[in-house]
């Protein structure tokens, strides 16, 4: 069986696809728009992979039938993080234009992709029903099927979509999957650079203990223990700020202490903070992050706040790249420039499990059902057909 990839990004799920089908990809095809994004998984194949970059008004190849595609189109248009998110956000229109051309010109068994979860909710369901038009158009079926990766035996938390187009009149049913998740200490401390690997560098060079608010936790709170002590004692991933609300402490005591050990910036911030949340406000929370068992999702300023389980520091690219599962050897491009690149990705072990199913499928070996539009839940064991109503047992083959 060949496969190929478009759209890569930094290439998590191409390394998966590597993984479950035992070759690396025929060719990887993309767009001038994600050339910066791909160059990590162009360079991890050292020119060993073919690598095109195409037009979005392409329409036709010449490039050879491959069984499986997959794709990590950008998932800004829906995420969450993204305040500008909606189902018309220009960003959605890579789902589209991929799936034109991958469908329409190299006709593939099975086209899949990632993208956020929002894509099986509400505001996705304009951008699913255009992608049913394009595979209904071409001839295929198209499924979702929703997971965490924490289900997946990682150790951080988040929701993920993945999305498929069947070439035929059946969609396969997935096995559910729920294993046991690994530490999130151990993810970080499996991850150890050798000597001269440029990965091995600091994302954030501050001691963690210098952070005032967590020397308020370990100093006033704890009477004076190390970050090291700290992270043995708690029993779940935390931040100065949640330990200390938690704790029922007033940020008008923290000011005082702030002010008296001259942290004047701080004090001001405790003050407006308190106000804040006096009055029913909220306030961000991106600080420190001590982890334990298992962490949130691994975006935003979590590649730069978490600190390491055993020494007081902050964790290193290498073992940033862990905790996506990506190999020992890979190089991420420009570095800490590039950093973010690292958290726009699916971490190897699930997208490995995805591939899985597509090569379970493609080798006969999944019950099928005769539908065009289905949607699988891995976190509540559920699947919902979409065609006119009709039992599930009804279209089992």
């Amino acid at each position: 069986m060949k496969y190929a990839s478009i759209v890569p990004l930094i290439g998590g799920e191409t390394i998966a696809m590597e993984k479950v089908f035992g070759k690396k990809p025929e060719y990887i095809l993309s767009y001038e728009a994600f050339s910066n994004n791909d160059q990590h998984i162009v360079n991890h194949y050292k020119n060993t992979v073919p690598y095109h970059v195409l037009n979005p008004s392409d329409s036709i190849s010449n490039f050879d039938r491959v069984d499986v595609v997959n794709t990590v189109c950008p998932c800004a248009g829906l995420s969450s993080l993204s305040p500008s998110a909606s189902s018309n956000n220009s960003a959605n229109d890579w789902m589209f234009i991929t799936s034109e051309f991958v469908l329409g010109s190299l006709s593939p068994r099975v086209f899949w992709g990632e993208n956020a979860p929002r894509l099986a909710s509400k505001m996705g369901e304009p951008i699913v029903k255009r992608l049913r038009k394009i595979g209904e158009k071409y001839g295929y079926t198209f499924s979702i099927f929703k997971t965490k990766s924490v289900l997946h035996g990682l150790s951080q938390v988040r929701d993920r979509t993945f999305y498929f187009f069947w070439k035929g009149d059946v969609v396969p049913v997935f096995p559910y999957i729920e294993r046991p998740n690994e530490t999130i200490e151990d993810t970080i401390r499996s991850a150890k650079a050798k000597d001269g690997d440029p990965m091995g560098v600091l994302t954030n060079t501050k001691k963690p203990s210098d952070n005032p608010f967590y020397r308020y936790v370990l100093q006033v709170m704890e009477g004076g223990i190390s970050h090291v002590d700290f992270a043995k004692k708690i029993d779940k991933t935390t931040n100065p700020l949640d330990y200390i609300e938690n704790a029922g402490v007033s940020y008008l005591d923290v000011a005082k202490w702030m002010r008296e050990n001259n942290y004047e910036r701080e004090a001001r911030k405790c003050e407006r903070m308190h106000k804040k949340l006096k009055d029913g406000g909220n306030i961000m929370r991106k600080t420190t992050e001590i982890p334990k068992g298992i962490i949130g999702a691994f975006v935003g300023h979590m590649p730069t706040s978490l600190t390491h389980p055993d020494e007081d520091r902050y964790i290193s690219i290498r073992e940033a790249l862990s905790i996506m599962k990506l190999p020992e050897d890979f190089q991420l491009q420009g570095g800490l420039r590039n950093l973010n690149h690292i958290c726009q990705n699916v971490p190897v072990t699930t997208a490995a499990d995805m591939a899985q199913y597509v090569k379970d499928y493609l080798e006969g070996n999944l019950d099928t059902l005769r539908t065009d539009f289905l949607i699988q839940d891995n976190k509540t064991k559920s699947i919902n057909d979409y065609s006119n109503g009709v039992q599930l047992d009804e279209f089992m083959v």
